[in-house]
Formats: C-alpha cells, sequence, structure tokens
C-alpha cells in the first residue's frame, strides 16, 4: 500500500512537458466561442409558423430569432397552455456559468504555468463534473417547464419535456433542439484536457520504465 501511495505521488508531481501546455493554453482559447455564440438551438415548426419559431441559448442570456421577436411568440404560446414564460431573468444558470467557464480559463493557465501532473488531473476532474452538471442542469430546466402548467390554463395538454437533442413532435409543432457552437467549443475543451493528460501519463510512463 505503501508503494502504490508512493508511486502515486511521483506521478502526481511529474511535471510537464511543452505539449502538454500547449494544449492547456489552446483550451483557455476554446472557452471564449461560449461568450460569443450560443449554447443551444431549438427551431419549432408549424403550419402557423412555417419559417420557424428560433431560440437561441447562450452562457448568459435568452436570445431569439426576428431580433428577439420570437422569444416574445413562444411566450404567448406557451400562455395558452399554462407554461411560465421564458425570461433570462428565470434562468439561474445564466448567472452562474459565466463566471465559472472564467473561473477554468485561469485554472488552465495557472496549470500551464505550474506544470505539474496533480494540477492537470485536478483540473480535468472539476471541467468534467462541471460538464456533467451543466447538462443535467439544462435537462431539468426542460423538464421543469413542461411539467409545471398552470391548471386554469385555457388548452389543456399533458405535461412533457422538450426535447434536449434531436427531434420531438409536440402538439402540432415540430421541435429541433440541437448544442450550438459554443457547445461544441466546450466539449472540445475536454477532449483537449483529455488528451494532455494522456501525453502526460505517457511520458511519466515511460520516464519510470527507462
Amino acid at each position: 500500500m505503501r508503494a502504490l501511495i508512493e508511486k502515486s505521488n511521483r506521478f502526481l508531481e511529474t511535471p510537464l512537458d511543452i505539449a502538454p501546455r500547449a494544449l492547456l493554453l489552446f483550451a483557455v482559447l476554446l472557452v471564449l466561442p461560449s461568450y460569443l455564440f450560443p449554447l443551444h438551438d431549438m427551431t419549432m415548426f408549424a403550419p402557423q409558423y412555417p419559417d420557424g419559431l428560433r431560440l437561441h441559448i447562450y452562457s448568459y442570456k435568452l436570445d431569439g430569432g426576428n431580433g428577439g421577436q420570437d422569444v416574445r411568440e413562444v411566450n404567448v404560446l406557451n400562455h395558452y397552455i399554462g407554461m411560465k414564460d421564458l425570461e433570462t431573468a428565470e434562468f439561474t444558470e445564466f448567472k452562474w456559468i459565466p463566471f465559472v467557464v472564467g473561473a477554468f480559463a485561469l485554472l488552465f493557465l495557472r496549470t500551464a504555468v505550474l506544470g505539474k501532473m496533480a494540477h492537470l488531473v485536478d483540473v480535468l476532474v472539476l471541467y468534467l463534473y462541471f460538464a456533467a452538471f451543466s447538462l443535467w442542469s439544462f435537462a431539468y430546466k426542460m423538464y421543469w417547464y413542461g411539467h409545471h402548467l398552470s391548471p386554469t390554463a385555457s388548452v389543456k395538454v399533458d405535461p412533457f419535456t422538450p426535447p434536449l437533442f434531436g427531434y420531438k413532435k409536440l402538439a402540432n409543432f415540430e421541435v429541433y433542439s440541437y448544442p450550438a457552437i459554443g457547445s461544441y467549443a466546450l466539449a472540445a475543451v475536454a477532449v483537449v484536457l483529455l488528451a494532455a493528460a494522456y501525453l502526460a501519463w505517457r511520458r511519466s510512463s515511460r520516464a519510470q520504465t527507462a
């Protein structure tokens, strides 16, 4: 047991070489699209909306097509079925996601500068947890909106969950929901961190067998 602990400590104290550090700097750049582009897009088609209604979910706000008019139009429709209005202020995620993403960018820089395997493992685990929690939070929010309908609504519909990914038929609407550029960039961050950890692990393994 003692030998295992000592081996683990030596591994975590392994300095990072140039390749993992460069990947960490690349990860810093990859967080920028999450501020500039949407994380998720939803498009809803119906006979009365042949061009579709579009919702764009950013890390810090909810926006819509036609200069934001589509959000107002969706809220009018939601009123008839008793769904709570979609408003930026109602999404607590918009208050913390931008700050957490920015904090991760600083942690990536810190890891690149300090350059130890322990720092890379820490930031990788934290980032994967953040990604999993964010997905769960978004999925729960979609569920909550579709399952907390007013009993006094003029149009009665069964509780529903808008699609998280892909296509779903809801009443006379065809709904398409997909990740956008911001989410793809954040997913790429996870891939880059895993690649950096793999390169560092491979170097450490070679050093121990040399």
